[in-house]
């Protein structure tokens, strides 16, 4: 629902604000006040054309945003997840905004994110629904027909899982094409694969042992100077004169001698006796592990020259020595699927059958439930279209099989209107007159506003051509389309801007030289009196404000 629009710098606004309310919103004025130029700053923040005359005279760029509550729009808020736009904040709150310059170019932005005109434009789509000569008239797209007939035959499941199906069946074909068409440079990454996992096999290099032999490398590498130190070491320990046994002994007698000792000499005393037993054991472990060491110069050699072919093939293959075990197991499993590359190419041929199969059953039952569907769509917006003045009207709804498949099915769909007798139907795009369109549209609208996704519809021009009786049913419909969702109507018509929740009018004055446009909310007494000017113009009569107070009962 659209809450809020701020306008800036456009045509004639110089700054507006305005708050809008669920509910069927009816905007009035006079001719030439600018009645237009609330849609035409709404279209802009829906992605229309930038034009450079739309910034208001004197200003370097016009300035427009827009709010909605996407609450009830499931899919445009799965549409800003997707994209990576919802605020965390306000997750339902969603502001499209755009930036027009006196150049003509412009700035697209969605919650102050910066964002492409063509998404602006995907959002805009699901967020309100445009009906007049409008570039964002979304009955003049086929996708919108097709969208309109699903949401009100309740196909909406059937049409997911004809997507899915479809998906699922391109992808396999994809696959399939794939593996057909490259059989020569499969053959050639076979005979290579075979070659390397050859190769790796012969290494045998198993998990962890490039690490064990690393260390023990080392080892052996040092042997003879380990040895060397070790035995340095009990020599340092065990000589019978300069020992650090014997030296310690000499110490500790020396002490031992002194009859009357102070403090610190017995902790000395002590500490000398630890350190000459700690000597003693570290010789004994040096002992120990001199006893149990051994030169052994072959098996050096023969783990060097297994980590030499270990890093050698690694170089080849890019890769860490460590990773060669995981490269073998890789490059085996690949190898085997090109082994039975035909069987493979036959099982994915039989899958992409079958894939095609349950698409074309869950399609053609889509289409059996749209044709059914068609008939009483068109029925239903032939009545409505008899009580707005189009009697001689004929919508039908054209469907037939597409070229190819898509992901929406088989069918192609498309609303079609004759509105005089013996005239050919023809699409909605080519209807001439812009009120025609308009009452189409509400007429539409009506049938399937109770199905539609999308919660916020603009008319424009939808009471041209019509009084009387004619204009206080269009005014009902627009109405009862307001009880369930957000109506906002731009009329000339006291019948129809008397059924409004709420009322807009448009006022343009002259300030210096300049023109300025500006909304003004009507209530109560005002409201009757704008209501009476839009049927009897400047001169007000109490005729024509009683007949005022008589369309304001509803």
């Amino acid at each position: 629902m659209l809450t809020q629009l701020c306008i800036q710098n456009f045509t004639l606004v110089d700054k507006l604000e305005m708050e809008f309310a669920p509910g069927m919103t009816v905007i009035t004025g006079e001719t030439g006040a600018g009645k237009s130029i609330l849609l035409g700053a709404l279209g802009q923040a829906l992605g229309d054309k930038a034009e450079a005359d739309r910034v208001r005279q004197g200003a370097t760029r016009a300035d427009i945003a827009a709010t909605f509550d996407t609450q009830r729009i499931r899919q445009a808020q799965e549409w800003l997840v997707n994209h990576d736009l919802q605020q965390a904040d306000s997750p339902h709150e969603c502001i499209l905004r755009r930036l027009i310059n006196n150049e003509g170019k412009s700035k697209s932005y969605i919650n102050g994110q910066p964002v492409t005109l063509q998404q602006l434009r995907e959002l805009g789509e699901m967020l309100i629904d445009i009906h007049s000569q409008h570039e964002h008239q979304s009955l003049l797209h086929k996708d919108t027909h097709l969208r309109l007939l699903d949401e009100f035959g309740q196909h909406t499941e059937l049409a997911k899982q004809v997507r899915a199906a479809f998906l699922q069946w391109h992808e396999l074909h994809e696959r399939f094409v794939r593996l057909r068409d490259n059989s020569a440079e499969m053959n050639a990454r076979y005979q290579l694969l075979r070659y390397q996992v050859e190769e790796l096999e012969t290494l045998g290099l198993q998990d962890g042992e490039i690490d064990q032999l690393e260390n023990e490398q080392k080892l052996l590498a040092s042997a003879e100077d380990t040895l060397a130190v070790c035995q340095q070491l009990v020599d340092l320990c065990s000589d019978d004169r300069q020992g650090l046994t014997s030296q310690l002994y000499r110490a500790l007698n020396l002490l031992r001698q002194v009859q009357h000792k102070s403090k610190h000499l017995h902790t000395a005393e002590e500490l000398l006796q630890n350190a000459q037993i700690q000597i003693e054991e570290a010789q004994q472990e040096i002992a120990q592990d001199m006893d149990k060491f051994e030169l052994d110069p072959e098996r050096l050699q023969t783990i060097e020259q297994r980590l030499t072919q270990a890093y050698d093939l690694a170089r080849k293959h890019r890769v860490k020595a460590q990773e060669l075990p995981a490269l073998f197991l890789q490059f085996s499993d690949e190898l085997s699927e090109l082994d039975a590359g035909d069987g493979k190419l036959d099982e994915l041929q039989q899958q992409v059958d079958h894939a095609e199969k349950h698409f074309v059953q869950l399609a053609e039952k889509l289409s059996d439930q749209r044709q059914k569907t068609g008939k009483k769509l068109a029925s239903q917006v032939n009545d409505q279209l008899k009580l707005l003045a189009m009697s001689s009207a004929n919508f039908t709804l054209q469907i037939e099989r597409a070229n190819k498949a898509t992901t929406k099915g088989l069918d192609d769909i498309e609303f079609l209107i004759s509105t005089n007798p013996g005239q050919p139907a023809k699409s909605l795009a080519k209807v001439a007159s812009g009120g025609e369109l308009s009452r189409i549209s509400l007429a539409i609208q009506v049938v399937t506003a109770q199905t539609s996704a999308i919660p916020t519809l603009v008319f424009d021009e939808v009471d041209v051509g019509i009084g009387g009786a004619t204009g206080d049913i269009v005014g009902k419909l627009l109405r009862q389309l307001g009880d369930k969702g957000q109506v906002l109507c731009v009329t000339h018509l006291a019948q129809v801007a008397s059924k409004g929740h709420q009322h807009l009018q448009v006022q343009k004055s002259i300030k210096g030289n300049k023109a300025q446009s500006t909304l003004v909310a009507l209530e109560g007494e005002e409201r009757i009196q704008e209501i009476a000017r839009m049927m009897s113009g400047e001169k007000l009569t109490e005729s024509s404000i009683a007949h005022a107070r008589d369309l304001m009962v509803l």
